[in-house]
């Protein structure tokens, strides 16, 4: 019910993507995902192997990007950092849409760019696609959503975080709309706080990316 505290550790993804990361970090990341019982970890893929191998047994996934931050890489690149990442332990792959070709209309392109990841990642690993909402007009974040749905994407995702804006309630409502009950959405970017966690999920979202895992379930039982 709307205004209940609820357990939201479990749709959330432990998200440390920064570039000055160190190991004793992840280590103690990983740790934190496994006290407060969170989905996963989001990490950079020179990360992965560690966090599989300290997350084994544990219950918590193993999360990292492809093409991150830009979407720009080609495709054959981003097949190969999920390829090489799910080798080492990956179990979900986040991937950057070519966010230029779906503002030029090329909607060929985006779908394929996004299946040469899903093909990676089937069977048994997840796809989730960040259309980095904030770039796109309403049309194109639908179009984008379609497309994933097309590619065999298993989530579409808001954002990276990184291109200025982050997840609305109102992204949220439109892609959940769009991609109904086939797929899984995903709501990242600027997500600080237990009350933002919790109206991403009462619009839609059935997984939270942040970096503010703990700050979100301070006070919450788990």
């Amino acid at each position: 019910m709307p205004g209940e505290r609820m357990n939201i550790a479990s749709y959330i993804d432990h998200t440390l993507l920064k570039s000055d990361a160190t190991a004793s970090m992840l280590d103690r990341h990983c740790d934190e995902a496994v006290e407060y019982g969170f989905f996963a970890v989001c990490v950079m893929p020179v990360w992965v192997s560690r966090c599989s191998a300290r997350l084994a047994g544990k219950g918590v996934k193993v999360c990292t990007v492809a093409g991150f931050p830009f979407g720009t890489s080609e495709s054959v690149v981003k097949a190969f950092e999920a390829r090489r990442a799910i080798e080492q332990g990956a179990d979900e792959i986040d991937m950057v849409i070519n966010i230029g070709a779906l503002k030029d209309g090329q909607l060929d392109v985006v779908e394929h760019d996004i299946r040469c990841v899903v093909e990676e990642c089937k069977p048994g690993r997840l796809c989730k696609v960040i259309i980095e909402t904030c770039l796109l007009t309403n049309d194109e974040k639908t179009a984008a959503c379609r497309a994933a749905m097309k590619a065999g994407a298993d989530f579409v995702k808001t954002s990276t975080g990184l291109a200025g804006g982050g997840a609305t309630v109102e992204d949220i409502v439109l892609m959940r709309k769009t991609v109904g009950v086939h797929a899984g959405v995903k709501a990242a970017g600027g997500i600080k706080t237990y009350e933002t966690a919790r109206a991403m999920i009462d619009a839609g979202a059935n997984r939270i990316g942040t970096s503010s895992g703990l700050a979100i379930v301070a006070g919450v039982s788990i």
